[in-house]
């Protein structure tokens, strides 16, 4: 049996502190279903189970990994047949899919359909912008329409719930999986957690064109130790509650089905055996009223932690922590029939833990609709021409202008020659990015946008160089996957030399660097930042032609770009745009599209400055001399690259007429905030104005500034607009370390509005009690 030991203390007023949030949760989350439907469904779980065996309980909480064995070496089918499977993950195939959903509603005892599970992130068929790149739009409408096609295109195929949103809040751009989330603010990631859940789900599970969704990674998986994936996790409980909580407490109010336990420890316990996280914060704190499951095998591996000692001890202490659904391990399958015969789990415990599975599957209405499409059902839906023009315009949005000096960028409608260069350029499977699905629709390069988008001019290509990563991914061996050919050194300085020769010969190069699609995501966490093989020595190379040279990143994370950032007049962020990412590039720098993205993350200026965060607390003076500061004494300056919100534009924006609607209110009661954001450049274009706040004073310091609020906003040559704000007791409020509670306290604040997080125009009001 687990113990009782929690990584914080547990104390009543933590959770009688949280009424208030408590109530609104349990209010978003069980809004979708009425109070009749929820008892009607509560009367057909309570009917099914009681027909059901020891055995079908635990199959209830077993998702099985198609392919591998039983206990006993049944094979997938066997199990199903048995009634020993609640669901089944690592397959695509629609028709094994609809074979193993027969076998379990015709050939089992009690015919209760199986969850089909998969990592669908940013789309199925269609491919959109990785998650981070979403981000950028900062337009969670556009993220909700984007994930309710993945959802349908997924649905069509029998998946029937999708591994996602991420919402995990990341701060160090060297681990890989920063590409999943949105960055490192909690009141964005908390946006594009409620816009993915809603895509995914729609206003409740049960959709016939949606999935159920599985927000990930409960929680504290952004911050392993060096950034390294998969390491432990240590943050005090201030930043839990603050900062890594708030997008799943925003992803749980938005209805979300199941939530996924985490890989790691957190603070010396692993997350798929903590309590505190599972029972007292999702379910109580949070109202959390669906089912959890772990990552893949992550209750066998509370014995790699050295937390259980064995799969009985592992088995009991999952899921007596709340974990519902065993991933891939068997783990319950082989030992919890025993702990329950053995006295030494409760039956209730197994009961309640098959309660929650057994209540989502009928409140997903997959007792009626248990199967996917026919061929045609999917082919019509995978070849919807708008799903993929909406991929189109999700990259459009989400493209960042880092780099703009004397107007580099729109390129010259009837320019003649153009040399698109670098390993990226006509990568068109890399442009997609990491977690796509076997068989997404093909996707158009950076090289066949331009060519598409200038058909007049001559436009040559040149590799450059290479840029595979060091070493393959751990599966790729098990998968049968050769090992990436990589150019030895003088076919790399000879391919070199030709991309400069074709550069010399062009009128305009736009240069394509970066990372493969293999280089971030899941167990793509690296130790440097910098551009990996020959691609800063072909950077420099191509610069020193004297060329005009446009740079182009494709990557799932911040990199060294310092070099560039000084010498080369236009550098675009495209993250890794998706399938029809070569034309949304292409749109951005003729200017058929003015680019408004937005930096969901700080960009750091070398792998030394990272973590790198904007929201950090103020510390000493740095202004009483040399030897009081707070930056790198090897660094001339410890600011970013590229500040937290920041992304430019073809035109102009200025704010003024910064107003309060009261300079003095009481703790909790709203100040309405008001700006005018005015465009006074000659093109249309997209400002994403954002508002911060500092409390001044309290039970504790508070970071220097912290978004409260954000609106993507288009604006014609010379128009402008009035955008409000309210600051009231759900943006103001925090999680004191000292009152161990949520509360607004009374103290002056700072308020700032701007286009990034160095906004400069300032108000400031006072709460009083």
């Amino acid at each position: 049996m687990a113990d009782s030991f929690v990584p914080f203390p547990r104390r009543r007023t933590v959770l009688a502190a949280s009424a208030a949030l408590i109530g609104a949760t349990l209010a978003g989350s069980a809004a979708p279903v009425a109070a009749q439907a929820r008892d009607e469904v509560a009367r057909k779980v309570d009917a099914l189970l009681a027909k059901m065996t020891l055995e079908e309980k635990v199959g209830q909480l077993t998702q099985l990994g198609n392919g591998i064995p039983g206990p006993n070496k049944e094979t997938t089918d066997e199990l199903i047949r048995a009634g020993k499977a609640g669901s089944v993950l690592w397959t695509v195939n629609s028709d094994d899919i609809a074979r193993m959903q027969r076998v379990a509603v015709k050939e089992s005892r009690l015919g209760i359909p199986l969850l089909f599970g998969f990592d669908v992130i940013h789309g199925y068929k269609n491919v959109f912008p990785v998650p981070l790149a979403m981000a950028a739009s900062w337009d969670p409408a556009l993220v909700e329409k984007a994930q309710a096609i993945a959802a349908r295109e997924s649905r069509v195929a029998g998946i029937n719930w999708t591994f996602a949103p991420m919402v995990d809040i990341a701060r160090d751009a060297r681990w890989g999986r920063i590409v999943e989330g949105a960055g490192e603010d909690p009141v964005l990631g908390a946006a594009m957690a409620r816009a993915q859940v809603r895509g995914f789900q729609g206003v409740q599970p049960g959709g016939a064109d949606r999935v159920l969704t599985s927000v990930k990674h409960f929680a504290g998986y952004g911050a392993a130790d060096g950034g390294r994936d998969y390491d432990s996790s240590y943050v005090p409980e201030v930043l839990m509650q603050n900062l890594y909580f708030p997008p799943f407490q925003a992803a749980v109010s938005a209805g979300a089905g199941t939530v996924m336990s985490a890989y790691m420890t957190l603070n010396d316990v692993p997350a798929s055996g903590n309590r505190w996280l599972l029972r007292d914060v999702l379910r109580q704190q949070m109202g959390f009223k669906g089912f959890v499951i772990s990552d893949a095998f992550a209750v066998e591996s509370l014995i790699k932690h050295g937390y259980a000692a064995d799969t009985s001890d592992a088995a009991a202490r999952g899921l007596t922590a709340g974990v519902n659904m065993d991933m891939a391990s068997n783990t319950y399958m082989k030992a919890l029939p025993a702990l329950v015969k053995q006295g030494k789990v409760p039956m209730r415990v197994v009961d309640d833990a098959v309660r929650e599975v057994l209540g989502v599957k009928f409140r997903m209405g997959l007792f009626e609709q248990p199967y996917g499409g026919d061929a045609a059902q999917r082919d019509a839906v995978w070849n919807d021409r708008a799903a993929r023009a909406a991929t189109r315009e999700a990259a459009q949005r989400s493209i960042v202008l880092l780099r703009n000096e004397a107007k580099a960028l729109p390129l010259a409608a009837g320019v003649k020659r153009i040399a698109v260069i670098g390993p990226l350029a006509d990568a068109a499977e890399d442009i997609k990015g990491s977690w796509t699905v076997e068989g997404s629709a093909k996707a158009v390069s950076v090289l066949e946008g331009i060519r598409a988008r200038w058909p007049q001019a001559e436009v040559t290509h040149a590799a450059g160089g290479d840029m595979q990563r060091l070493y393959p991914l751990p599966w790729d061996a098990a998968e049968g996957k050769p090992a990436p050919k990589r150019m030895t050194d003088a076919e790399m300085q000879a391919e070199q030399a030709r991309a400069v020769s074709v550069a010399q010969q062009a009128d305009t190069v736009v240069l394509v660097l970066g990372e493969r699609a293999n280089m971030s995501g899941e167990a793509a966490s690296t130790a440097s930042l910098a551009l990996q093989g020959n691609q800063q020595a072909l950077l420099e190379a191509v610069v020193a032609t004297g060329k005009p040279v446009v740079l182009v990143l494709l990557s799932g994370r911040p990199l060294d770009i310092s070099w560039a950032a000084t010498r080369v007049p236009a550098i675009v962020q495209a993250w890794f745009p998706g399938t029809e990412g070569g034309h949304a590039v292409a749109d951005v720098l003729s200017g058929a599209v003015n680019p408004g993205g937005k930096l969901p993350v700080t960009w750091p200026r070398s792998t030394g400055h990272v973590p790198a965060f904007y929201n950090h607390n103020l510390t000493h003076d740095n202004d009483t001399g040399p030897h009081f500061t707070s930056r790198y004494a090897t660094s001339a300056t410890s600011t970013p690259l590229y500040p937290f919100g920041h992304g430019l534009s073809y035109t102009s924006f200025a704010y003024a007429d910064l107003k309060l609607d009261r300079t003095t209110a009481k703790a909790g009661d709203p100040v309405r905030v008001t700006v005018t954001v005015r465009n006074t450049g000659a093109v249309a274009g997209d400002e994403v104005v954002q508002l911060y706040v500092h409390q001044r004073a309290g039970s504790a310091a508070r970071p220097q500034r912290e978004l409260k609020g954000f609106q993507r906003v288009s604006l014609a040559p010379g128009a402008q607009q009035q955008v409000s704000f309210t600051l009231g007791r759900d943006e103001l409020k925090f999680w004191s370390p000292v009152t161990r509670a949520f509360g607004v306290e009374p103290s002056g604040f700072d308020v700032w509005v701007g286009g990034d997080s160095t906004a400069t125009l300032h108000a400031e009001f006072t709460l009083t009690r």
